[in-house]
């Protein structure tokens, strides 16, 4: 028993929204809601594991820098911090097209979790405390406040669940299995039994760590430095680019070999995760090094990334080799990798067992359907990533704090960002492992780059009231400026001049026979906004991404025109609303797999049933005739 009847006691403080969890989704969730006005309390099982990073010491990657970018239009804080506490920067996917440009910093993970926790403190309307909640309670199917570890009764309108892995938490490696949150930390062993008596439906997950090296005992000289990109650009739209060219530390790379699969090999007999030891299910795409070794059988080395994990620490994060293996199989296996020869670990490689729930219980506001005023973030809805915990996280601190105010959520569809399409894949599809965010599984990419994220989201998170009147303002001027220099650049000609000429021959690129705009130059492979410069005697100097904007605006347009029909397609189907009673039941002709799916998830609109699972285009034609003959009817 947690506590004695005699134990428990309420607290006379009324708070508005209460945020269970501290890591980067929690930190997300109250500072917004706090932001908007309403008392907010955030509890955490310890205050040192605020924003903390247990895993991979970095923000950002392909397709989690574009998370993070909208993130920061629409008014979170994540973009900030690592912006001031970042030791390595580089722009990944460079040789690519803009589409999957992405932004990678590696952190000093200490002032990371440090600076998070000093943005909390000095945040106006937010408290914190330390202390496990351990019951969520709710009247006739609405949400009342929670009761912790020690008794107390804490009331409260709403509350946004931000637990990540700490549910029942389990950390193992071969047959030592110890019940703690990730790092060692206090597990959350009680939330789970008061979920489960709301109705509310869990799955068993798994993610893992590699070890931590000792600097001191790595050879350098055997792996291929990897240094930060020469001009550093800043995650956050508000970081002045002076700020952050910063002297930057380097990582490393070097490979696994045949030696380190035979080990793998030889004692998977040994893993937790073979061995049936292990009951949740892992990432696919941030797989173990037993996983590479088995699944890529026909691969002879793997890719090992040895990254800082600060300034002031010797600790050395292995990226790629994630273990839950025993203790001197770790030593073995990470000994045969050229560098790590002597290599000492500072902390083994584990894996982490932790409940969370099946996402499609909650609506595209994050709100739970069937309990009112309870909503949910991060990786507790079945997803991995610091950055897609923190998207979560601002959005249901967002409408937690809209619910409120009285008004409509903030729902993101899937052609207006990256967080729309996280939200809607967990809220739609089953998902049986940690879901994870990938350029390829948005659409619309060419329109959603992350270099446009403010244009996109940062009138959003103004209307919200996170996005202040100078910051918007600016946005409204950055939109003109890059309308306007379009616009000149399609209605600048240039003649067949021996200047022009002699330019164009410079970059390889055909001579002209006739006058051409400079939107037309631009639009040959070899030559963009700014190498026309010379060429451009009416040119003002703007902005780097002013200029980047116009740039890419021209070069793609046929493809980006091409995106926005599309797009357009698609609003038409997510416009067609699904009434929220409709009973599926009654619609003649539909296929029971279909009614079952779509009583379970009650999708908003058309578009969105459209993505289910086990619902077929047939199926939606039923749909569509059945409410058009219902709107008669109303």
């Amino acid at each position: 028993m947690k506590y004695s009847a005699n134990s428990v006691w309420e607290n006379k403080d009324i708070y508005d929204i209460i945020v269970v969890g501290a890591g980067h989704a929690g930190c997300e969730a109250a500072l917004a809601a706090a932001r908007l006005g309403f008392r907010t309390i955030i509890f955490t099982v310890s205050i040192d594991s605020i924003a903390m990073m247990p895993c991979n010491p970095n923000i950002g990657g392909s397709s989690k820098g574009h998370l993070v970018r909208e993130v920061d239009a629409l008014g979170g804080e994540m973009g900030k911090v690592i912006d001031r506490t970042f030791i390595q920067s580089k722009m990944l996917n460079k040789s690519k097209g803009p589409a999957v440009h992405s932004l990678r910093a590696q952190a000093d993970k200490e002032n990371y979790s440090r600076t998070m926790r000093q943005v909390l403190q000095k945040q106006k309307n937010l408290e914190i405390r330390q202390m496990e909640v351990t019951d969520l309670l709710a009247e006739h199917g609405k949400i009342t406040g929670v009761q912790t570890y020690s008794g107390a009764i804490y009331r409260c309108r709403a509350v946004v669940l931000c637990t990540g892995t700490y549910l029942r938490a389990r950390c193992i490696y071969g047959d030592v299995s110890t019940y703690t949150g990730p790092n060692g930390l206090q597990p959350a062993n009680y939330l789970t039994e008061s979920l489960k008596n709301l109705g509310i439906k869990m799955y068993r997950f798994k993610t893992g760590t590699p070890a931590r090296i000792d600097k001191d005992s790595i050879d350098f000289s055997k792996m291929e430095e990897q240094k930060g990109d020469e001009f550093v650009i800043p995650f956050s739209f508000t970081t002045n680019p002076g700020d952050v060219q910063i002297d930057q530390v380097s990582c490393w790379l070097t490979y696994t070999n045949e030696n380190t699969h035979r080990i793998i090999r030889e004692n998977l007999d040994r893993s937790p995760l073979f061995s049936g030891m292990i009951e949740g299910t892992g990432p696919r795409y941030c797989p173990s090094i037993e996983d590479k070794v088995v699944k890529f059988s026909d691969k002879n080395r793997h890719q090992v990334f040895i990254e800082p994990e600060g300034i002031y620490t010797n600790e050395m994060y292995v990226g790629g080799m994630s273990s839950s293996l025993p203790e001197d199989v770790q030593y073995k296996m990470y000994r045969t990798v050229p560098g790590l020869e002597n290599a000492k670990i500072v902390r083994n490689a584990y894996a982490i067992e932790y409940d969370c729930i099946d996402a499609r219980q909650l609506k595209n506001t994050l709100e739970f359907k069937n309990i009112e005023g309870l909503f949910s973030g991060g990786q507790f809805n079945g997803s991995s990533g610091y950055e897609e915990a923190a998207a979560q996280g601002l959005l249901a601190g967002i409408n937690a704090a809209r619910k409120l105010q009285g008004k409509n959520g903030i729902i993101l569809d899937r052609s207006q960002g990256y967080i729309g399409v996280l939200i809607d894949d967990l809220v739609t599809k089953e998902s049986h492992e940690p879901y994870r965010m990938m350029t390829s599984r948005a659409e619309y990419r060419l329109l959603l780059r992350q270099d446009n994220a403010d244009l996109r989201l940062t009138k959003i998170g103004y209307e919200v009231g996170l996005i202040e009147e100078e910051r918007y303002r600016k946005l409204l001027e950055k939109e003109k400026m890059i309308q306007k220099e379009i616009k000149r650049m399609n209605h600048t000609h240039i003649g067949t001049s021996e200047e022009v000429q002699s330019f164009l021959k410079l970059y390889e690129s055909t001579p002209l026979l006739s006058g051409i705009t400079l939107a037309e130059l631009i639009r040959r492979p070899e030559l963009n906004y700014e190498c026309l410069a010379p060429i451009d005697k009416e040119r003002e100097k703007l902005p780097c991404d002013v200029a980047e904007q116009v740039n890419i605006n021209i070069k793609y347009e046929g493809y980006i025109r091409r995106q926005q029909k599309q797009m357009e397609q698609f609003k038409k189907l997510e416009n067609k609303v699904i009434p929220e009673k409709i009973d599926y039941e009654k619609i003649p002709s539909l296929r029971i797999e279909a009614k079952q799916k779509l009583n379970e998830i009650r999708p908003a609109s058309i578009g969105q049933a459209s993505r289910i699972s086990g619902v077929s285009p047939a199926d939606i034609s039923v749909l569509l005739v059945y409410l058009k003959d219902f709107k008669d009817k109303v």
